[in-house]
């Protein structure tokens, strides 16, 4: 796919724009993984999201016209997105779990996450007294959206989130410092369970480890190769990581504790490798297939 160097002087509002990045989009045979379905919902967000409008009242932009600063910043993404097949979120520095937004870059993947549903589904009814919640770990918590996600479920709760990557980490400062939680998110260097404080016990340890097998990660789309690949690979069958929290989460959990781990698709992979463990898979808006839950008292 070639792109011209310049917008095409026919293009004035915003729906020329709109119309003319779908087209762009589509020839140019990108992959929507990142947040948005479609060439339409992604093209939409990209540039209202550049210009600053909000979403929910675009038939008031449509036939707006362009200056041409924002001709020539608009296009600059664009052309990106489509030589460079990088993910839309690298481009506007956004991404969003439901209601809440959080910056992110290369540093770090992409925030998506079943875990995301989980929490946002009622999520407190897995405990008698969520009040009584004392301690929760996120590892593999990247830019560290999930650990904050959890602060704001379980505000009297410290959450401790752990990651392999200092890059990853650093992203994820801006993040917790954005929504001023800097006193309950402490974040931790370290792979797994080697980044948590000593002696200390949790009643949840949540994690969205790097599941990808080796086979996959040798055809995966572009837009996926553009983000760390520290963050997505995990061994021939894609459970090395799996392997490690299930053998040492009894070790942290409180008598009660629960682990909550989600493991795109590798269910099949991962009942096979495991027959004798009772995992409970959650039934979620994205699929029933994708995070699974156990008890303390199912690893021991």
């Amino acid at each position: 796919m070639t792109i011209a160097e310049f917008l095409p002087d026919e293009i004035v509002t915003i729906r020329d724009l709109l119309r003319y990045t779908i087209t762009t989009y589509n020839e140019a045979g990108l992959y929507f993984g990142h947040g948005f379905p479609s060439a339409h919902e992604e093209a939409n967000y990209l540039i209202l999201s550049t210009l600053h409008l909000p979403f929910d009242q675009k038939e008031l932009w449509l036939d707006a016209s362009l200056t041409e600063e924002e001709k020539h910043q608009l296009f600059a993404l664009i052309k990106r997105r489509v030589t460079e097949k990088v993910p839309v979120a690298y481009l506007t520095h956004e991404a969003w779990l439901g209601d809440y937004r959080f910056y992110v870059d290369e540093r770090t993947i992409v925030p998506r996450s079943f875990i995301a549903d989980a929490l946002f589904n009622d999520f407190d009814n897995w405990f008698d007294e969520p009040e009584s919640v004392k301690h929760v770990a996120d590892l593999c918590t990247g830019g560290g959206s999930l650990a904050i996600l959890l602060a704001l479920l379980f505000p009297q709760a410290t959450i401790d989130a752990v990651d392999i990557s200092n890059d990853a980490l650093d992203v994820a400062r801006i993040n917790v410092a954005q929504y001023r939680l800097e006193k309950q998110v402490h974040l931790h260097l370290g792979d797994l369970f080697d980044g948590l404080p000593k002696n200390r016990h949790y009643s949840l340890i949540i994690s969205n480890p790097p599941y990808v097998d080796a086979q996959a990660m040798s055809s995966l789309p572009a837009e996926y190769q553009a983000e760390p690949n520290l963050a997505l690979a995990s061994g021939d069958d894609g459970l090395d990581h799996v392997r490690r929290l299930l053998k040492e989460a009894p070790q942290h959990l409180t008598k009660n504790g629960l682990l909550m781990v989600e493991i795109g698709h590798n269910r099949s992979a991962l009942e096979n490798a495991f027959p004798d463990l009772p995992f409970l898979f959650l039934s979620l808006p994205g699929g029933d297939d994708y995070v699974f839950v156990l008890r303390r008292e199912d690893l021991v």
